[in-house]
């Protein structure tokens, strides 16, 4: 039992109602309602134990129920289903479709600790969200491996990419050819994530769901992949043209690939990571184009997100020096307006 965890405001115990200063730690860390999981004493606790336990069952049953569920919207972080149509001030013609049911993976499977019940537990608090991992050689050698199953992973979702083509038929090859290799797709229940992959079509900028919505010719259409292997993530995406492409969409994508190249051409030790930002900055600046702040690149490694964070913006705050051993992704997100 945590002391001090419902002291915030007064509650009471959820067994015998009276004043209660304790609280469920399994309650705590699947972050459920204070108001159930506030207890007296331990021997009320333990006495309520045997009925108390199914509010997390619930919770863990909630991957379960989605995997044979499909659903078009959600809503509160992934936590809530609906079949209508949020109010959002929505920026283009896209609009989301169906999304078909939960996929599943063999048991036989490495997972990360997200899997079951949609909550990374070792991510949040680890010192790596602070501190920049000086990976070892092995470290290394296990992240090419899973770099190299990864850009595999990700060709074999591109190779079906034509007019006509759900996004969720290539959620559906990226998850099998993850499988396949003996992985597990990083994304999938990631905060209750419904995918294993991101796709993110025209307007959206990043971490679109797969649904049932048909690629169209002069579409343009982003697939990002991680993979989970022996331990650690391999982290990357694409973005593609389906069909015939316009002039304005080949030169966007044409711009953010070379704002990735210039980038990772000034990576070496010494180096400060803000720099990245300012090598991106310029070049798009140089096309007419914009940079995108609200997202970033990241650490990566045993962990799917950490430290460092690698603004793509100038006159960005990132702290600190590359070093050999670090391991980060890079990930211009460019627009045309």
């Amino acid at each position: 039992m945590e002391k001090g965890a419902s002291e915030s405001s007064p509650l009471d115990c959820a067994r015998c109602g009276k004043p209660a200063s304790l609280q469920c730690p399994k309650c705590a860390q699947l972050k459920l309602p204070r108001e159930a999981a506030a207890f007296c004493s331990q021997d009320c606790f333990k006495a309520a134990w045997a009925s108390h336990k199914s509010v997390h069952t619930k919770v863990y049953s909630l991957t379960s129920q989605l995997s044979q569920e499909g659903w078009k919207y959600c809503l509160k972080k992934g936590r809530t289903r609906t079949m209508e149509l949020p109010r959002f001030d929505w920026t283009g013609p896209l609009r989301p479709f169906p999304i078909s049911k939960m996929r599943l993976v063999p048991d036989g499977i490495e997972k990360p600790d997200w899997a079951l019940d949609g909550i990374p537990k070792i991510e949040p608090d680890s010192d790596l969200q602070k501190r920049v991992e000086i990976k070892t050689p092995e470290q290394i050698e296990r992240m090419r491996e899973t770099c190299r199953i990864a850009r595999e992973v990700l060709d074999a979702g591109a190779r079906i990419i034509k007019p006509g083509i759900t996004t969720d038929e290539i959620d559906r090859v990226i998850h099998e050819e993850t499988i396949a290799r003996g992985g597990y797709p990083s994304p999938l229940n990631y905060h209750f994530f419904p995918k294993s992959c991101c796709t993110s079509v025209n307007e959206v900028i990043c971490h679109g769901i797969p649904d049932a919505r048909k690629l169209e010719d002069g579409d343009i259409v982003n697939i990002d992949v991680t993979v989970y292997y022996k331990g650690v993530h391999g982290d990357l995406n694409d973005t593609y043209f389906v069909g015939n492409v316009d002039e304005a969409s080949k030169q966007l994508v044409r711009c953010t690939y070379e704002c990735l190249e210039k980038a990772i051409a000034i990576v070496k030790p010494g180096v400060r990571f803000r720099e990245v930002g300012e090598v991106i900055s310029r070049h798009a600046s140089m096309s007419g184009l914009s940079v995108v702040k609200s997202y970033c690149g990241h650490g990566i490694g045993e962990l799917f997100h950490c430290a460092p964070n690698i603004p793509h913006y100038s006159r960005n705050k990132a702290v600190g020096i590359m070093k050999a051993g670090q391991t980060f992704t890079i990930e211009p997100m460019i627009n045309t307006g």
